[in-house]
C-alpha cells in the first residue's frame, strides 16, 4: 500500500495508505455515519464530486455483491450503473471479507473503476473537524508523487446535469397509473418501490419539459450538488404546479425543487445529513421516524409561500425534513424513504403517493 496525504482546504493534514485505484483526486469532503450500506451509497449519485468518509471503523468486511440487473434494466444490489463518489476514506479496510452474496472485495471494486480509497485514516478526528469548521473540499495525494496535486471541479458544478439520464426511459409499462420521475440523479431503489405499487414510471431528465406528457402524477427525485444551479428543473415544476393539480411527491432533491417551486430559498447546511440515524417528527403530532439522508442543502421553511406548510422537521437541528401544499396533492421529503441502505420506517410515503393517484 502506497502512502498517501488527506490534505484539507484550511491545511490540515491526515497520513494513511492507499488501497483503491491509485490516482490523486480532489473533491468536497463529507461524512457518512452509517454502520452499513457502502455498496449503496459509493452508488449513490448524490456523492457525485465527493470524498465520502465513513465514521464507522470497519468498512469491506462484508465484501462487495454482483452487479446483476433485473429484467426492468435496474440493478439488483446497487443504486446506480456505478460508483459516483469520487473517493473513499476508511479508518480500518478489512481484506478478508465474508458474505452469502460477495462476489469481489471492495478493494478491487475500487480499482476496476478507477476510485481511489484510503485506509488508516482517524476518521474520528477528520469528523470533529468537519463538524467544528463545516464540510470543506480537499485532496487526496500520494506521497511519493509530490507535483501531482489535483484542482477540485465542485462549486458551482450543475452536477445533476452530470448524473442525470439524457434521454426518456420507460419502466413497467402498461402497468396502471403513469408518473413521470424527474432523474437529478435517481436511486435505483425509489424506482423499484414504485414499481412495486403497480404503476408505470417514465425517467425523464433533469431539465425535461414534461407538461405536456400524459401522466397522472409527478415524482421528484434525488440527485448531487446545490439545487440553486437547477433553475430549468424549477421552472417546469413551476409551470406544471400553475396548470394541473396532478400529484407531486419528491425525495431530498425533489424537496427541495418543490421548495424552491413554491417560493422558497435554500441554504447549505454546516456539515450536512448522511446517515441511517436522523430522527423526523410529523409535523402537528408526536410521530417520530427514524431516517436515512444523504443531503447537504436545506429548505428555509419560514420563507415558503402562504399555501405550503412544513411536513416534517428534523428533532436534531430543527431543520426542515419535508413540505406540503394545504389544499393541493402535492408533499415532500428531505430524508429517504426508500432507504437501501437504512431503515425503512417512512416507505408509507410511497403509498400515500399512490393513493392520491386513484383519487
Amino acid at each position: 500500500m502506497r502512502n498517501v496525504t488527506l490534505v484539507l482546504s484550511d491545511g490540515t493534514e491526515f497520513h494513511g495508505k492507499s488501497f483503491g485505484f491509485e490516482k490523486a483526486v480532489a473533491g468536497e469532503v463529507v461524512f457518512n455515519t452509517a454502520m452499513m450500506g457502502y455498496p449503496e451509497s459509493l452508488t449513490d449519485p448524490s456523492y457525485a464530486g465527493q470524498l465520502m468518509t465513513f465514521t464507522f471503523p470497519l468498512v469491506g468486511n462484508y465484501g462487495v455483491p454482483p452487479f446483476t440487473f433485473n429484467a426492468d434494466g435496474l440493478p439488483d444490489y446497487m443504486e446506480s450503473d456505478r460508483i459516483y463518489a469520487s473517493a473513499i476514506i476508511v479508518a480500518d479496510y478489512s481484506e478478508a471479507y465474508s458474505h452469502w452474496n460477495a462476489v469481489e472485495s471492495l478493494a478491487s471494486w475500487l480499482k476496476r473503476e478507477k476510485v481511489p480509497g484510503i485506509t488508516g485514516i482517524d476518521t474520528r478526528e477528520l469528523t470533529k473537524v468537519l463538524r467544528s469548521h463545516g464540510v470543506m473540499m480537499g485532496k487526496i495525494l500520494f506521497d511519493d508523487e509530490p507535483d501531482n496535486v489535483p484542482e477540485a471541479d465542485y462549486e458551482g458544478v450543475n452536477f445533476v446535469d452530470k448524473v442525470s439520464c439524457k434521454q426518456v426511459i420507460r419502466y413497467n409499462e402498461g402497468a396502471g397509473k403513469k408518473v413521470v420521475l424527474v432523474d437529478c440523479g435517481v436511486k435505483a431503489n425509489i424506482i423499484r418501490c414504485l414499481i412495486r405499487r403497480g404503476v408505470e414510471v417514465i425517467r425523464v431528465p433533469w431539465n425535461y419539459d414534461y407538461t405536456d406528457m400524459d401522466f397522472d402524477g409527478l415524482f421528484l427525485a434525488n440527485g448531487p450538488g446545490d439545487p440553486d444551479t437547477c433553475e430549468d428543473a424549477v421552472k417546469v415544476i413551476r409551470k406544471q404546479l400553475s396548470m394541473s393539480r396532478k400529484p407531486v411527491c419528491g425525495i431530498c432533491m425533489g424537496n427541495q425543487l418543490l421548495g424552491k417551486a413554491a417560493g422558497a430559498t435554500i441554504y447549505k447546511l454546516k456539515y450536512g445529513h448522511r446517515s441511517h440515524n436522523q430522527p423526523v417528527r410529523l409535523v402537528g403530532t408526536d410521530k417520530c421516524y427514524i431516517t436515512s439522508q444523504n443531503h447537504g442543502y436545506a429548505v428555509d421553511a419560514h420563507s415558503l409561500g402562504t399555501d405550503w406548510e412544513e411536513l416534517f422537521v428534523n428533532m436534531n437541528d430543527g431543520s426542515n425534513e419535508g413540505i406540503r401544499h394545504k389544499t393541493n396533492p402535492w408533499f415532500s421529503s428531505q430524508f429517504h424513504p426508500e432507504a437501501c441502505s437504512g431503515p425503512v420506517d417512512t416507505e408509507f410515503m410511497f403509498d400515500k403517493f399512490v393513493e392520491t393517484l386513484k383519487a
